[in-house]
């Protein structure tokens, strides 16, 4: 199957993209209780570079503006920084319009930030990234060392593979459902080797067990078509980073989208990402 690039989100933001599942998945990560009638508003930004896959959901909830992110590779250690820029973005975008010179007092929702690691690397339960552990320490000037940065912004990473932090799962079912489904595509990947034959297993053994059942039949290929997309996207950069290929990293995923489009094999693309760096090199 080729992938395309019309499959711009994951299965993950596709899955969690419905206001009730977001709500009970918020629910499940903080351990409250909100009422069902307690609105979600979804406000994730499209074409960001700031993020580097479509795996990102934002959202309102009650009074909180909630950045979601599911992430399978390994964690960047910059995560905080980029999340402070992404952060900046939304915010600009729910006060557009507003008088931000006034002398009135704008009200904006309390940001938190979540990313759940879902990837193969062992990996803490629970981590929390800081945007204050990336400053550098400045020249002693004789001032007194602050209590606390001026500047702030926590990340909280969850690990939400198959058999960790087993007490969120069982409070949001479709989280568990879907660790669960990416957990076996991981396993018939190293079976079959082939990326589409343990996708395509994944989904089946999920119609036999009850596993994400509503969700697979109403997307139907398309669900193979989002990992196969993403996958593939996020094994052909990786390849870029390891063969010290420096072009940006938004610019190569746009160079392995339209590579796909045109039908090239993943290690077709891997083959004409490294001919253009090198031809740009000499």
């Amino acid at each position: 199957m080729k992938t395309n690039r019309k499959f711009k989100d994951s299965v993950f933001t596709s899955l969690f993209s419905d206001p009730d599942l977001l709500r009970e998945l918020y629910c499940a990560l903080e351990n409250v209780y909100l009422s069902p009638e307690t609105p979600v508003s979804i406000n994730t930004l499209e074409n960001v570079l700031y993020m580097d896959l479509c795996n990102d959901i934002s959202f309102e909830i009650g009074d909180k503006l909630v950045v979601l992110i599911e992430h399978q590779s390994t964690i960047n250690p910059n995560m905080a920084l980029r999340l402070f820029l992404y952060i900046s973005k939304i915010l600009e975008k729910i006060t557009r319009g507003r008088a931000l010179y006034s002398d009135r007092k704008i009200s904006i929702p309390r940001p938190e930030f979540f990313v759940l690691y879902n990837g193969k690397e062992p990996f803490p339960d629970n981590k929390t990234l800081k945007l204050s552990d990336l400053f550098r320490k400045p020249e002693d000037l004789g001032l007194p060392e602050p209590l606390y940065p001026m500047l702030e912004l926590e990340v909280k990473v969850i690990n939400i593979t198959e058999g960790k932090n087993i007490e969120i799962q069982n409070r949001c079912s479709k989280l568990s459902e879907y660790s669960k489904f990416i957990a076996l595509i991981h396993k018939y990947l190293e079976e079959y080797g082939d990326l589409e034959d343990a996708t395509k297993e994944a989904i089946n053994y999920c119609h036999r067990h009850d596993i994400l059942v509503e969700f697979l039949e109403k997307h139907g290929s398309g669900v193979l078509g989002m990992i196969l997309t993403e996958w593939n996207t996020e094994d052909a950069i990786a390849f870029a980073r390891e063969e010290g290929i420096e072009r940006g990293r938004e610019e190569t995923r746009e160079q392995v989208f339209q590579l796909m489009e045109r039908g090239f094999s993943i290690d077709e693309i891997k083959q004409q990402l490294t001919k253009t760096t090198n031809s740009g090199n000499q």
